[in-house]
């Protein structure tokens, strides 16, 4: 698993530039995040609902899988520095 994270980070950055980022003008990834920080999120009458939780995990997910693959091959590259 460890390793199809890291060998994949080509495929995560083709998810996160098209699916993340979709639909492009603007982003719904933003809208939501902003929607998350600004507190609103959690309100009873204008939060958001299932289908909102749902564009994020589906919008985000590529994120996520990226900053882990690049985190992974940053420290495989940090470690084998530090043998050398």
């Amino acid at each position: 698993m460890k390793s199809q994270l890291k060998n994949n980070w080509k495929l995560f950055l083709l998810a996160s530039l098209t699916l993340g980022l979709a639909p492009f003008n603007p982003p719904h990834i933003l809208g939501k995040i902003q929607w998350i920080l600004g507190g609103n999120a959690f309100d009873q009458e204008k939060g958001m609902q299932f289908m909102d939780w749902f564009d994020v995990l589906l919008h985000g997910s590529p994120w996520v899988l990226l900053i882990i693959s690049l985190l992974l091959n940053l420290s495989t590259v940090l470690t084998k520095k530090g043998q050398n």
